[in-house]
């Protein structure tokens, strides 16, 4: 995880933002807009995501236990960031570097599967908004049927199998609706600009 993040996924990142750069600079700006649409909707998205999973994973503090069930569903993000750091899995204690580090790791995730996955529909105006749930809930699919559970000690149970799919639904209700408005605001922005040009010339 470590050689992957150093050597493959953040330059894989940066060479992305440098194309899409040119391409605003120099180019018709059809990369730029795409890949700043898909970020932005697979971040908010991701902030979707977790919004649903608080109050399992703060069902006790929050007295609600009773109604929903308490899960620990963000036990994995301080271990994303002990593998990233090199640090060993399971620790007693998680430094706030280590905690930071599997956080952003896993905002990263969601900006990145926005960008996957507008990169695969093309406009987000002419797709339907479920093809994105259709992705989160195959992504969720795949990772059960991956060592992901097996490797971070996740019982697969019917409840956690629930939870975390309509998780990741919401995941891709949010993501679907989010490009697909910000595509829109985008395409409206540019034809009036267009409109204002003709008016000047």
């Amino acid at each position: 995880m470590r050689i992957f993040t150093l050597f493959i996924f953040a330059p894989a990142m940066l060479a992305l933002f440098g194309f899409a750069l040119f391409d605003r600079i120099r180019g018709d700006g059809m990369v730029w807009r795409a890949v700043l649409i898909g970020f932005m909707g697979g971040l908010l998205a991701a902030v979707a995501y977790d919004v649903f999973r608080l109050p399992f994973v703060f069902a006790k503090e929050w007295g609600i236990s009773a109604v929903v069930p308490p899960m620990n569903l963000f036990k994995v993000f301080p271990r994303f960031g002990a593998m990233v750091l090199g640090q060993p899995i399971e620790q007693s204690h998680y430094s706030l570097t280590t905690q930071i580090v599997g956080w952003i790791y896993h905002f990263s995730n969601g900006a990145t599967f926005g960008v996957m996955y507008v990169a695969m529909i093309g406009s987000p105006t002419r797709r339907h908004w479920a093809w994105a749930v259709a992705m989160a809930v195959a992504l969720e699919l795949g990772m059960l049927l991956t060592p992901y559970p097996r490797v971070f000690n996740i019982p697969i149970t019917t409840r956690f199998v629930s939870v975390t799919m309509a998780a990741h639904a919401i995941f891709g209700v949010g993501l679907g609706l989010t490009v697909r408005l910000l595509a829109k605001r985008w395409a409206a922005a540019y034809q009036s600009g267009g409109a204002l040009e003709a008016s000047l010339a």
